[in-house]
């Protein structure tokens, strides 16, 4: 839709915060990490939850599409106004409102980004877990948008796991606080939950109370070195079937151990076809007797090479494969696409199988890389957008790769959200009764249909 003249003016009459109009203006606000765009009419500048109130109100009554944006570093077009209306911006909520070390929560504005949360609790010996790549700029509102995780997630949990409450505004204007301020509760429904990782289209979150962890004393890494990925993905699995949690565990298949290798120098050894990446923490006394737990676990004929860091600098230098790697995929291929599948961590390995056979299949390259702790893998399709017959067998592709997770008990978006990019796929893995509920839900936070339509669920 275009917003006439009078409308215009009617927002600026009814909406505080600073409001932009002007198409150069307006651009920057029309795309995020997915690449997609789209122009919006307008875009407000929100400074505080009484204000967005009054603007979903306003938006409500004149049927006006409203698309929350935080930081734009979403990969699945979640933040793009499809049909223009207004963006609001949360970039100038950024405060942090209240910090409890003795009680461990820490309260922000959803603007407020991801980094500063974390250097202000480790003052306190604190953090919160969610640490998504993007983390030093990315919001704490599109985190839980999204229902962001990263590598720590496979001991410490994601977004959801780690809030403890929410205040936020309904489609028609209403501010509604839910949850509370302790890690018990149970009074009346787990609106929290539901509004983490519903992309902005049940409700506007505008301050979050978040649950931090104690900093662990320590923290080692290891890198561990296979000559065949399916090694590398049976060690994962037993690795995660025994007592001691690694708080991150991350996997890299052939094809990611020879763009590192090729690209970055990273030194390995000369047979590995695949690498795991460890990290664990805790007492200090305890490390050592818990990496030869690790290790017994992941031992197998094909094991290369076993590293164990005990220091930062060390401990960087083991990562560096894994931090290499998303620059040299970005150079090789600026269009790949991105899917964070997951699958039962015991399934891995036929996961690794079968996407080498689709790979062939299509003809297409396929890197594959990620959390395999818990199961959550990167599915990067390697596609030339210029030569037609792999444009043309990038949809077919993705369409196995989706039945594919699906057929192993899997589920098709780990924490990227779902957006637009996946909002066709999902009555694939959601049921008709499951989806005709969530439509209902939809109407009952936002009747008039207006927040950040065309995403997250298909059309019923």
């Amino acid at each position: 839709m275009s917003l006439s003249h009078g409308q215009l003016a009617s927002l600026r009459q009814h909406c505080s915060g600073e409001i932009l109009s002007d198409p150069a203006q307006c651009l920057a606000y029309g795309y995020d990490n997915s690449k997609q765009q789209a122009m919006p009419d307008a875009v407000v500048l929100a400074e505080d939850t009484a204000g967005i109130a009054a603007l979903a109100t306003w938006c409500s009554h004149n049927k006006v599409p409203l698309t929350v944006r935080g930081a734009g570093t979403n990969t699945v077009g979640a933040t793009v106004p499809l049909r223009g209306g207004v963006v609001l911006s949360l970039e100038r909520m950024n405060r942090i409102l209240e910090f409890s070390p003795e009680n461990q929560y820490l309260r922000c504005q959803a603007g407020t980004r991801n980094g500063d949360v974390q250097a202000r609790a480790e003052q306190a010996g604190l953090f919160w877990p969610p640490d998504p790549t993007s983390s030093g700029f990315s919001s704490v509102g599109g985190n839980l948008g999204c229902n962001a995780g990263g590598p720590r997630a496979v001991k410490y949990g994601t977004c959801r796991d780690n809030v403890l409450g929410l205040t936020a505004v309904t489609g028609d204007g209403r501010i509604i606080e839910t949850g509370c301020r302790t890690t018990k509760g149970v009074v009346g429904y787990d609106l929290t939950r539901l509004l983490v990782g519903s992309e902005g289209s049940l409700a506007i979150i505008t301050e979050a109370t978040l649950l931090l962890r104690a900093l662990a004393p320590a923290r080692w890494s290891i890198r561990a070195a296979y000559a065949t990925v399916e090694g590398a993905a049976q060690a994962v699995s037993a690795m995660m079937a025994q007592p001691v949690r690694p708080c991150a565990l991350e996997f890299m298949d052939a094809t990611a151990v020879r763009l590192v290798r090729e690209n970055a120098g990273i030194a390995l050894p000369a047979q590995t076809q695949a690498l795991l990446l460890i990290d664990i923490d805790g007492d200090s006394a305890r490390l050592a007797e818990d990496a030869a737990a690790l290790q017994r676990s992941g031992a197998r004929p094909d094991c290369l090479d076993w590293l164990v860091a005990e220091d930062p600098v060390r401990s960087k230098d083991l990562w560096q494969a894994r931090k290499a790697l998303s620059p040299c995929l970005r150079a090789l291929a600026p269009q790949k696409i991105n899917e964070d599948v997951v699958v039962p961590v015991s399934r891995l390995p036929e996961l690794m199988q079968r996407l080498q056979a689709i790979s062939e299949r299509f003809a297409l390259p396929i890197v594959n890389f990620g959390h395999a702790g818990n199961g959550n893998v990167h599915v990067n399709i390697l596609a030339d957008f210029s030569k037609p017959a792999e444009r043309e067998a990038v949809a077919p592709c993705l369409d196995a790769v989706f039945d594919c997770v699906l057929e192993l008990g899997g589920t098709l978006s780990g924490e990227h959200g779902v957006g637009l990019a996946k909002r066709d796929f999902v009555a694939r893995e959601v049921s008709p009764d499951a989806l005709d509920l969530m439509h209902q839900i939809k109407r009952v936070f936002d009747p008039a249909g207006i927040l950040n339509p065309d995403k997250t669920l298909p059309s019923i």
